[in-house]
């Protein structure tokens, strides 16, 4: 990345957000994604002064198996998003290597209609390796989309997971895709997700697909009515559309909207959110203290000692290594 990047002030890259500016939002983003603690320095100062101009968007959460078409999904649906007014953004994570941590990024290539419209910004991030797929700097990457001006944001995930349900602490309504006809259904999907979705969408319902989209979705409603009510007192629903013919979008849109409505009047949507803060904080800290712990030498070279060890105590060695490391920071000896 190149250092360039940081040359310019806080209050450059500010006004240019506001002013909706898409050129410096993408940097401003590449500088929340970057390691570099010159970046990261900027980035800070960046997101404390767009603070005030956040938080008036709806985040949109969308997960599901693999293959079930969420691009395409996003394609058809975010036309229906910006044709009732909305500056849409959509965050896609894709998925990086365990190995190398390299990406393909290629979601704009997928959404060939919606990436040039005027008033939508498409932004293919690396999950690099985080839980849910979700990367470290999603929430400032949402935060800086809101200053920008764009009201409605879209957080595609890379498929569903254990620990998909990360997507959660980060939007308003979680929507889960979900295919007909490809096994056991109920059995190929985890009931932590089920739980957490706000409803649930049966893709590619057409053609000769119809009729099992059709079944899925009374299954699903069946399935759904069983897991336990939702904090929020909306009942789930189970929708079918056809992304590539266009079809139940509107249905959809107007779902959600009316999940919004719901929400609003009954306080639940700024519980939420605060919560989602609340939780955020604390994973900061873990991760914080984490990066702190992993990067320290002392720490370093304790754990390439043991890894050359047979018979280890874990439970002890743990002890000791966090005991010490906790030590050095008490006597201010980093």
């Amino acid at each position: 990345m190149s250092l360039s990047l940081n040359k310019q002030t806080p209050e450059f890259f500010i006004n240019g957000i506001l002013n909706g500016e898409i050129p410096l939002l993408s940097r401003a983003i590449t500088l929340v994604e970057s390691n570099n603690p010159e970046h990261q320095d900027l980035a800070r100062k960046i997101i404390n002064g767009i603070l005030p101009h956040t938080g008036k968007s709806f985040r949109l959460g969308i997960t599901g198996v693999p293959g079930v078409g969420k691009s395409t999904f996003i394609e058809s649906f975010g036309k229906q998003i910006v044709s009732h007014g909305h500056q849409l953004a959509v965050l896609a994570i894709d998925p990086s290597s365990t190995k190398n941590k390299g990406s393909i990024l290629g979601d704009k290539t997928r959404m060939e209609e919606l990436s040039i419209h005027e008033k939508v910004f498409i932004r293919p991030s690396p999950s690099g390796g985080t839980l849910g797929g979700l990367t470290k700097s999603t929430y400032q990457a949402i935060l800086l989309c809101e200053a920008a001006g764009f009201d409605f944001i879209i957080i595609e995930t890379v498929g569903v997971g254990q620990s998909e349900t990360a997507v959660s602490k980060l939007c308003d309504f979680f929507l889960l895709l979900m295919l007909a006809g490809a096994g056991d259904e109920l059995q190929g999907i985890k009931r932590g997700i089920m739980e957490l979705a706000d409803a649930l969408v049966i893709t590619k319902a057409d053609g000769t697909n119809l009729s099992k989209a059709k079944a899925a979705r009374a299954e699903y409603a069946q399935a759904m009515h069983l897991l336990q009510p939702p904090e929020s007192g909306w009942t789930a629903q189970v929708k079918t559309c056809s992304s590539t013919e266009n079809i139940g979008m509107e249905d959809i849109y107007t779902m959600i909207q009316s999940y919004e409505t719901f929400v609003r009047t009954n306080n639940y949507f700024g519980q939420k959110r605060n919560q989602q803060q609340h939780q955020l904080f604390l994973q900061t800290i873990e991760e914080q203290l984490k990066e702190k712990f992993y990067a320290d030498k002392t720490v370093q070279a304790q754990l390439q000692h043991l890894k050359s060890q047979s018979n280890i105590q874990p439970f002890l060695e743990v002890e000791n290594i966090l005991n010490e490391f906790f030590a050095k920071y008490k006597n201010n000896k980093p």
